[in-house]
């Protein structure tokens, strides 16, 4: 190979690794424009995101404070945004907006609101649409199902400034028992829940719920009546089928709280409800031991045989038919097993220990089960 030729070669070869580097040099840069521009963008929309999403959230969880708001009449959603983030309500005016359109909300009411910065978005929303304010609760009286109005008294006095003996006396209180009457007229009857031997007027009434209160300290009033209206709510579904079967509410609450009482977690309410009604037509005594522990004022799991000679018109031992109130206040599934009990046959219930419930058709055959699952246990 000539000089000449060989000298070509290598500037040849020289250039094509010039070339290379260059090549690699750009590949570099273009590589770290790129990633520069994803983590631009990407931190752009991270950020947009968590932007967006703190928006969402209320403005102060802690923040119960009312804020006196007015919405204009003919307000649109923008001005509403920008009137509600004005007054420390929503964290973002824009974000309100797009929420609104993204969700098809519409239908926002004119009007002075107490609202919070605890509130979230969505309650804000049903408070504008519906005229009302959906404020954060102080707090809250979870009444459970087959609780007596002294337990409902301690639940109470747990989460109030009120003890237990004052809230028994103030349900108890003729005066008090006589404007709920007024107010509740189609519910208390005086002649039922004030007569003769009822131990407590109110027993029964107290509907099991969870209650929310949005004042510090409501009054005791207020407690009570907001539990005797959710009683009102509830029975007023039933209504047709109660007038139907010729039940009037004391006795529809008195033999719904019997079925409660003697309800377990696995009882089926509408045998026990059949059993109770089969006895009833046979002129029987319902002989049930919750009624006994009502007379004797006493919660425990079993009653003795000398229990059930105490002398009072709540032993369904030593009186036929019902007590003369409830003993407990009744859930929906013990109120709607009255209405519509099982069809059976049977006379006789029984529990185990373990919850099962077992029912008999003849004494006999009562007292085998009894022997077997109950004897036997002890």
């Amino acid at each position: 190979m000539s000089e000449e030729k060989k000298s070509k070669k290598e500037i040849l070869l020289s250039k094509l690794i010039e070339r290379k580097e260059e090549a690699k040099v750009i590949r570099k840069i273009v590589g770290i424009i790129v990633l520069a521009l994803l983590i631009i963008v990407g931190g752009t929309a991270i950020g947009g995101y968590l932007y967006v999403k703190s928006a969402l959230q209320p403005v102060d969880e802690d923040n119960n404070k009312a804020v006196k708001v007015e919405i204009p009449i003919g307000s649109g959603v923008t001005s509403i945004g920008n009137i509600l983030e004005e007054n420390g309500i929503v964290k973002n005016a824009h974000v309100f907006k797009y929420y609104v359109k993204f969700n098809n909300e519409s239908g926002f009411q004119a009007g002075n609101y107490d609202l919070t910065p605890a509130m979230t978005l969505d309650e804000i929303i049903t408070s504008l649409k519906t005229g009302k304010v959906m404020m954060k609760a102080e707090f809250k009286i979870t009444v459970p199902e087959g609780l007596q109005l002294d337990q409902i008294a301690e639940k109470i006095a747990e989460k109030t400034p009120y003890k237990t003996d004052e809230i028994i006396k103030k349900l108890d209180d003729e005066k008090f028992i006589k404007g709920l009457i007024e107010k509740f007229p189609d519910l208390l009857v005086k002649e039922d829940i004030m007569a003769d031997g009822v131990k407590h007027p109110l027993e029964g009434y107290l509907y099991p719920s969870t209650y929310p209160f949005y004042e510090e300290e409501p009054s005791l009033n207020t407690i009570i009546e907001k539990m005797v209206s959710q009683t009102q709510d509830v029975l007023t579904q039933y209504e047709t089928s109660r007038v139907e079967q010729d039940f009037s509410i004391h006795e529809l609450m008195t033999f719904s709280s019997l079925v409660e009482e003697e309800a377990t977690e696995k009882a089926d309410r509408g045998k026990i409800s059949s059993v109770f009604y089969n006895r009833l037509e046979k002129e029987m005594p319902l002989q049930t031991d919750p009624t006994v522990l009502y007379a004797l004022g006493e919660h425990k799991s079993r009653t003795v045989y000398d229990d059930l000679e105490v002398d009072s018109p709540y032993n369904t031992y030593q009186n036929r038919g019902l007590p003369p109130g409830p003993i407990a206040n009744a859930g929906i599934s013990s109120i709607e097993a009255v209405l519509n009990p099982d069809n059976t046959e049977y006379l006789y219930f029984l529990a185990s220990k373990e919850g099962t419930v077992y029912y008999s058709e003849t004494l006999d055959e009562h007292n085998e089960k009894k022997a077997k699952y109950i004897t036997s246990e002890q």
